[in-house]
């Protein structure tokens, strides 16, 4: 048996397996969704379909996808249902729950099916558009024609949406979207707004719709943290769907923690968004930088001053280093007594830092991740220049000493960085007789310094290093 609308009514919910009530099978399409992918479907599809069934939001998706597969494909064979499996530790304990999730109504393909999703615009229940066409989707082209079946970029297909909404319930202010793209851009929302105030100006479309579009439609900005790694493994595919009762070609995985914070402070748009209502997960907020703050320093920043430590420690996996004790206290220490009182928003409480490092110890700690160490240090020196020597310059600002977490992980992530040019022209390193790949843009440097010198000097070379580090980290005190 495929899930399918048909073949739901043949599957009964059970502990542990959520099943959609015919009724929220029949809601309004309330929202136009650009992407198919598993963020959006783990995560806003996620909630949509949690507030329908608390019958709160009571709407459902229309899916844009950008390529036409030429037939039917899973998301027409099973009506767009798909089950989310939750996986992961909340709160210390381990949790698994199977959703089968009816957020999506249809999905439709911009090439072959434009006229079908300009007709959407005519929906007066429909008021929000979200999107993720990744970082490459929120981008200008300059020729861009929004009368072309259909346009060629994302922002070009917005805005002949929005031009067909405009046209259709004749500029009246209550037919303006809430838009929110969800593309890891910081300021995804300003970026996306004014890359189609421009297009709208090349295209030369009236002056009427242009002030309609800037006063009476909110583009939000956003930021979303979940990991949603897709589809399951084969094995572990066939033994769910046994377990559950029936097959699922869209079925995905998702860990437990969720967050979808998105900035504003217009009434308007808290009423569109009333499925925040059902979970705390979706915060909206006049200024989200403190949710960025928090996600780069504590999550980010502690994988990686933590890779090298756990990696040359000989663990592959994040969830096996944190199943040692002494590993698990590195991390758990680096966070609670270096990288929170260095957080530089004003408006972070020591709680909310304190409760966000706990559910990064939650989210290491996941024995359904399969989440490699190596993986993380890749372009390793950006990110340790971006995410973690704000955080160590703070700390000695304040407390006049080096932590010595973080001077740990640093050491280890110079030590990682030793690595020699091979035969096929890669940089690998080699650590207790076994090679790794080192893959970061300063490769070539480390090498260099490493061949040049005794440990001693390497360290003072790379640390007074101004061009790198723009600081000289040798004076640093202690």
């Amino acid at each position: 048996m495929t899930l399918s609308e048909k073949e739901i009514g043949n599957i009964s919910a059970k502990p542990g397996l959520t099943v959609p009530t015919a009724a929220m099978l029949q809601l309004p399409e309330r929202v136009l969704q650009f992407g198919t992918g598993v963020l959006l479907r783990g995560l806003p599809d996620y909630f949509i379909d949690k507030a329908n069934r608390a019958g709160v939001f009571n709407g459902r998706v229309v899916v844009v996808k950008s390529t036409d597969t030429g037939g039917a494909d899973a998301f027409d064979q099973q009506n767009g249902l798909f089950t989310l499996c939750v996986r992961g530790i909340e709160n210390g304990q381990k949790q698994e729950e199977a959703i089968i999730n009816s957020s999506i109504s249809r999905v439709l393909s911009a090439k072959s099916q434009w006229e079908e999703i300009l007709h959407c615009a005519g929906n007066p229940d429909m008021h929000l558009i979200i999107s993720n066409t990744t970082e490459v989707g929120i981008v200008l082209k300059e020729d861009d024609d929004i009368h072309a079946a259909p346009p060629a970029s994302f922002p070009a297909k917005l805005l002949a949406f929005l031009y067909r909404r405009f046209t259709f319930f004749k500029g009246a202010e209550s037919s303006g979207m809430v838009i929110i793209p969800t593309e890891l851009i910081i300021g995804n929302g300003d970026k996306l707004k004014d890359i189609v105030l421009k297009l709208a100006e090349k295209n030369k479309l009236d002056h009427e719709f242009i002030l309609w579009l800037k006063q009476h439609n909110h583009f939000c900005n956003s930021l979303v943290d979940r990991i949603v790694p897709g589809k399951l493994n084969g094995d572990d595919k066939t033994t769910t769907e046994e377990k559950l009762g029936y097959s699922d070609d869209l079925m995905i995985m998702s860990e437990t923690f969720r967050l979808w914070a998105i900035e504003s402070d217009n009434p308007k748009v808290k009423e569109v968004l009333s499925f925040a209502k059902v979970d705390d997960g979706v915060v909206i907020a006049p200024d989200i930088e403190k949710f960025r703050e928090l996600k780069l320093r504590l999550l980010n920043g502690t994988h990686t001053f933590s890779c090298g430590v756990a990696f040359l420690a000989g663990f592959t996996f994040v969830k096996d280093a944190m199943n040692d004790p002494q590993l698990e206290r590195f991390v758990k220490n680096l966070m609670d007594e270096e990288i929170s009182p260095s957080l530089s928003g004003k408006d972070i409480t020591a709680a909310e830092a304190a409760d966000f490092a706990g559910k990064v110890v939650d989210r290491f700690k996941n024995p359904f991740l399969d989440h490699q160490w190596i993986a993380i240090t890749l372009n390793y020196t950006s990110k340790m220049k971006m995410r973690n020597l704000p955080l160590l310059l703070r700390y000695h600002d304040q407390h006049k000493n080096v932590p010595a977490h973080m001077a740990l992980g640093f050491a280890a992530y110079v030590l990682f960085m030793k690595g020699t040019l091979n035969a096929a022209g890669k940089y690998e390193g080699s650590w207790q007789g076994k090679t790794y790949p080192i893959q970061d843009e300063m490769a070539g440097y480390f090498a260099e310094v490493w061949a040049a010198g005794d440990v001693a000097s390497v360290v003072d070379t790379i640390l007074s290093n101004t061009k790198l580090w723009e600081y000289d980290l040798t004076t640093l005190h202690g």
